[in-house]
């Protein structure tokens, strides 16, 4: 079941700015990672998600409710985390929290007081003495704290340690085992490589592509690091028609997407010693993306 849906959303600000024909579903229980540079795209998207903006054409919806014009009733449920979050800085941390729950008419504090300690979070100073990431972990409890359905996430670890980071990390993964369904705009690939589903790459307001995580990878060309007898094989083996990536000593590294044959043909022309698989980052698969010529 689809429970954020966008169709053929278009917002064009000129100068080939904005998104432009964006079609996708992230389905319950499923947590659907957005990733692109800024400029992207994200960020307008999830305005008009949130009913900020105006599309010049298309439409999105959260559940059965017109993201335009249900927008109030939307964000009364929605949990929803601001790339750039606005505090009243006069306000204390923990006097924040208790104004947006008190907007939201929640009468139960218990979620809220589990996620100010599983952050180890001090609310009571005030918001404008907060560091970056004392900030972030207040976002982060105000998203989660009414025990939303629905999550959009706009870059949420920005600013925490790696701790944290792996705190949040912990929290989505158990957030999706309870059925939520989560938006995650993020630029950190280790996040999403471990919480995400799917995921959508966008460059220039147009979607790349939209895959899950596993499809994405076997997609990509495989790196191998091939050991030779020497330096002076591994010089000649590098002469090969192959997509060269490094020579360091007896080793070389190349790249094979579809020319498998290619590959195991060289191989016997030379003296091998030992073949290894690298491993691709998901960072590593991002950047093809944006580095292939098909896509600049």
């Amino acid at each position: 079941m689809s429970v954020i849906t966008v169709s053929n959303l278009t917002k064009d600000y000129g100068k080939n700015r904005g998104i432009f024909n964006l079609s996708f579903e992230i389905h319950k229980g499923e947590v659907f990672g957005y990733l692109g540079p800024n400029g992207a795209g994200k960020t307008t998207t999830i305005r008009h998600l949130l009913g900020f903006l105006n599309a010049d054409k298309g439409e999105c919806h959260i559940g059965q409710l017109s993201c335009r014009t249900d927008a109030e009733q939307i964000q009364r449920d929605l949990g929803y985390l601001p790339g750039e979050i606005a505090f009243f800085d006069d306000m204390s941390g923990i006097g924040y929290l208790k104004f947006i729950a008190n907007m939201r008419g929640m009468k139960n504090f218990e979620k809220m007081n589990e996620l100010i300690s599983y952050f180890e979070l001090d609310p009571s100073g005030r918001i404008k003495k907060m560091s970056k990431g004392m900030k972030q972990k207040i976002g982060i409890v105000s998203a989660f704290m009414h025990d939303p359905s629905t999550l959009i996430l706009d870059e949420p670890t920005s600013g925490l340690d790696p701790l944290m980071q792996n705190k949040f990390i912990e929290l989505i993964l158990n957030e999706k085992s309870k059925g939520k369904t989560i938006l995650m705009s993020s630029h950190s690939f280790e996040e999403v490589e471990r919480t995400c589903d799917r995921i959508g790459i966008i460059k220039k307001g147009r979607f790349v592509t939209i895959e899950t995580v596993a499809n994405l990878k076997k997609a990509q060309r495989k790196i191998y690091s091939i050991s030779l007898q020497n330096e002076k094989a591994a010089k000649d083996f590098a002469t090969e028609p192959l997509e060269i990536i490094s020579i360091n000593g007896d080793k070389v590294q190349v790249a094979i997407k579809d020319n498998i044959k290619v590959l195991t043909t060289a191989l016997n022309r030379h003296p091998v010693t030992a073949i290894d698989v690298v491993s691709q980052s998901l960072e590593e698969i991002f950047m093809s993306y944006y580095g292939g010529e098909n896509n600049a």
